[in-house]
């Protein structure tokens, strides 16, 4: 019987055992199971909340992001990144140290973020930095062989013309030589001497022909002298080399960063206004690099440079993030200008009119290079005064005038002509 109760006893340690090792190990491959880090989602994270002050390999307004696990614990990393002002507060050395080193500017806190997100956030920037791939040997090649195929194309087609003028040539000069064969074979007679009267000296003594000629080559040398003097003064595609290159396309076009943005007092002031650095730095502070598309003539290189333009014109040291007082006139070369006897307020169309800034300046969010896109003479102003109809809604400066002149027209809607546009003293005074 006690044998009985041993064994008993012994079977219900071993079962409590067993069971006890299979609850343990239970976290145990939870945590082996569990889902890895993602840097896509990371990435996402890091471009939403975290790129604004920091690079992955770069100082900027916080320090670079890569090894940030090897400097500290990713425990320590989930207590700072959702709270860092506490620690600060609470006297943790590194976060102190941080804050003292970043001339104690405190991190934003991102209490929202689960440890899982600063996971995925850890593994993107964690990420070692791609090189550039190397050109392969002869990869510049197929650009030349094309230019140099186009060349030797070009010269056979410039050859076989003048092949074909020369074999022009040799058959007039043989049938030139057969006929006259020919005529003396059979006894003709050839006349060379030509009796007819020279062309020039007929037209001399026709004189109404020589008045007709006259009048037509005044009347046709007035026209395109007209015609060009008119041009003076007109810079329709005018298309300056800036001192820092600006791409409208980029800005306007890409980024769709709103025209009045950066041109602010186009809205309440007669001119447009040059934008001061200050406007561009306000994002270029954390966009050091151009990671956008590129092309053979701009690469990312030369968008590159021209940040670089920019950062040395307003004094900017990238490596202590902050200026260093150093600071250079940017010489731009204006493109748009009316000349001084002509009136005209931005503000009265922009914001009284509503009109568009592409109605005058052509369609900047697709240029590379600001050119000047409508010719801005009186002639094309008058024809937008009489096309376009003038925005009363809202606008109770116009009502009253605009109910008495749709009165006296009889129409419903006035054109900026019917409302004075075409006076003088409008434009000119």
């Amino acid at each position: 019987m006690e044998k009985v109760i041993h064994r008993n006893s012994i079977s219900r340690i071993l079962l409590f055992g067993i069971a006890f090792l299979f609850l343990f190990s239970m976290p145990l491959k939870a945590q082996e199971a569990a889902p890895a880090a993602d840097p896509a989602k990371g990435k996402e994270l890091f471009n939403s909340l975290c790129a604004s002050c920091h690079k992955r390999y770069k100082k900027m307004t916080g320090p670079a992001l890569f090894g940030v696990t090897d400097r500290h614990s990713t425990e320590w990393l989930y207590s700072w990144i959702k709270n860092s002002a506490a620690m600060v507060a609470s006297g943790d050395p590194e976060a102190v140290a941080i804050y003292e080193e970043y001339n104690k500017t405190a991190m934003n806190s991102f209490p929202q973020l689960s440890n899982g997100d600063i996971d995925n956030i850890l593994a993107y920037v964690m990420e070692p930095k791609k090189e550039a791939p190397a050109d392969k040997p002869g990869g510049v090649a197929p650009v030349g062989g094309e230019a140099s195929g186009s060349g030797v194309s070009n010269n056979i087609i410039l050859g076989a013309l003048a092949l074909v003028f020369f074999m022009l040539v040799v058959i007039l000069y043989l049938v030139n030589n057969t006929l006259r064969k020919f005529a003396e074979a059979n006894g003709i007679q050839v006349d060379t001497e030509d009796k007819t009267t020279p062309i020039w000296k007929a037209f001399v003594q026709n004189q109404f022909l020589v008045l007709v000629t006259a009048i037509f080559l005044l009347l046709s040398s007035g026209y395109f002298v007209y015609g060009y003097l008119m041009q003076v003064g007109v810079d329709q595609g005018y298309m300056p080399v800036q001192p820092i290159h600006f791409s409208h396309k980029i800005h306007a076009g890409a980024n769709k960063i709103e025209c009045k943005y950066c041109h602010s007092s186009a809205r309440v002031s007669k001119t447009s206004g040059i934008p001061s650095l200050n406007v561009c730095m306000n994002c270029h502070k954390s966009i050091q690099e151009y990671n956008g598309e590129v092309t053979d003539e701009y690469s990312k290189e030369f968008y590159d440079g021209e940040i670089a333009k920019l950062y040395k014109a307003v004094g900017w040291d990238i490596t202590t993030q902050g200026y260093n007082g150093k600071t250079e006139p940017v010489k731009w070369v204006r493109i748009h200008n009316l000349p001084d006897f002509a009136y005209f307020n931005h503000s009265q169309h922009v914001s009284v009119a509503g009109i568009a800034c592409q109605k005058c300046h052509g369609p900047v969010e697709e240029m590379e290079i600001m050119y000047q896109n409508a010719p801005l003479t009186m002639g094309w102003c008058i024809n937008c005064h009489r096309e376009t109809n003038v925005k009363v809604e809202g606008n109770e400066y116009y009502e009253k005038i605009h109910e008495q002149l749709s009165k006296k027209y009889g129409v419903d809607k006035l054109t900026a002509a019917q409302m004075g546009g075409l006076e003088c003293g409008k434009c000119h005074y």
